[in-house]
């Protein structure tokens, strides 16, 4: 049985993720401080690049995909748990979203 602490848990980390998503990178922030606020998120950015120049030349295209990988922990703590592992909430191992960057020289 799923508990209700459980669920709150699980609807917290999609309407982050629904978050990101809704605030786009606004047009005078760089790439470099889009990046690194999704960083700072706790995010893992991958970055998908067009044409070759630094960084600091590029512009950024769209923010997607996050994704948030989530393992089933027993929790043991004072008032809703026990050593035995009979009360499981989820914990994040993982949080990943895709930055497509335009750095052509224009």
């Amino acid at each position: 049985m799923v508990s209700p602490v459980s669920t709150l848990a699980a609807v917290a980390v999609l309407l982050s993720a629904a978050a990101v998503l809704a605030a786009p990178a606004q047009a005078e922030e760089s790439a470099q401080d889009t990046i690194s606020k999704l960083q700072q998120q706790g995010y893992v950015v991958t970055l998908d690049k067009i044409g070759t120049g630094p960084l600091s030349k590029c512009q950024v295209l769209s923010v997607r995909n996050p994704q948030t990988i989530t393992q089933w922990v027993p929790f043991v703590g004072p008032g809703l748990g026990s050593a035995d592992g009979n009360f499981l909430v989820p914990a994040v191992t993982s949080r990943t979203i895709s930055v497509s960057l335009d750095c052509s020289a224009r």
